[in-house]
């Protein structure tokens, strides 16, 4: 396998508020572009293609959110669907895609998109999802009905209770096995949602767990999940497992997340394998920021994943 230190870069831009309740993710690509994570790309040696956008209608021309148990379930499907192609197209042409959301929601297209190119090729992937939150809400589950709040459930796909249209995104279920799944960085769960979670079998690193082990350790552990039996793995992260200190600008902060230098690190070991396949951004909400310091400081981040080191 080729280590994505040595693939072209391909940014994705997806910009769905659709998932969530508070408006403003539909901004995150534009934010993260303004910061310059293209031009500090090429300026640690990639090769960063042609950005590509997929198409998101805006909330206000919907004549209604749909059911109430799965808000904008047909949009967000057919967004999904869209990127799924998106993502496949490019690993197929031999880059690196990395997608700048928009809501969480999104991450059911791209993990559709890059199990798909790997699946064609009889192998299968590994999934770091990093959030401070479960993310594996059915639509019987939620208290709130906001698909961004349901994501991993569905790429995970066996799970009762998921909607089978989103767990068929791209015409499989199933994307990654849960012996491959990692969740990092939980704080918030929802009870019934903890239960789903503790249930389904995926592997978790909540704050206490790295609080007590530290983040060398946990990252090593991440690793060797994701790693184990698959081509590489794709990394999912939503800037609201960072403490808000570090990203004021997100719609569900929530106190005591992964620090700056913490997240530095998790990501500077992650590079470190050469076995990163793809990487997805979201939750970034700009008109929550302050003067698009957290577009900034996740520009440093993400170079960082992409194996930018202080010497």
């Amino acid at each position: 396998m080729t280590s994505f230190k040595e693939r072209p870069v391909r940014i994705v831009g997806v910009p769905m508020d659709l998932g969530a309740s508070r408006r403003g993710t539909d901004l995150g690509p534009g934010a993260l572009r303004v910061a310059g994570v293209r031009k500090c790309l090429k300026d640690i040696g990639f090769d960063v293609q042609r950005d590509e956008d997929v198409h998101v209608p805006a909330m206000e021309t919907r004549a209604s959110f749909g059911d109430p148990h799965a808000r904008f379930l047909d949009e967000i499907l057919q967004v999904c669907e869209d990127l799924a192609a998106v993502v496949k197209r490019a690993l197929d042409e031999g880059a690196t895609p990395l997608v700048f959301g928009g809501d969480h929601s999104i991450g059911m297209g791209t993990v559709a998109g890059v199990a798909g190119h790997y699946r064609a090729k009889k192998e299968k992937i590994g999934l770091i999802w990093f959030d401070a939150h479960g993310d594996m809400n059915v639509p019987t589950s939620s208290p709130s009905g906001n698909i961004h709040g349901m994501p991993l459930a569905h790429i995970i796909g066996n799970l009762d209770g998921v909607d089978d249209a989103l767990a068929n995104i791209a015409g499989f279920r199933n994307k990654v096995g849960v012996e491959n799944v990692a969740l990092v960085g939980l704080r918030d769960i929802d009870p019934e949602e903890a239960r789903i979670i503790r249930e389904s079998g995926v592997h978790t690193w909540t704050m206490r767990d790295i609080d007590e082990k530290g983040m060398p350790r946990v990252a090593k552990e991440v690793l060797e999940v994701v790693n184990d039996g698959t081509s590489g793995f794709h990394l999912s992260f939503d800037v609201d497992g960072l403490d808000p200190s570090v990203v004021a600008g997100v719609g569900t902060p929530v106190p005591g997340g992964v620090g700056f230098r913490e997240a530095h690190l998790m990501l500077e070991i992650m590079a470190d394998s050469g076995l990163m396949t793809s990487m997805e951004v979201t939750e970034l909400n700009p008109l929550l920021d302050n003067r698009n310091a957290g577009a900034k400081n996740m520009l440093h981040l993400i170079t960082s994943a992409f194996g930018k080191s202080i010497l």
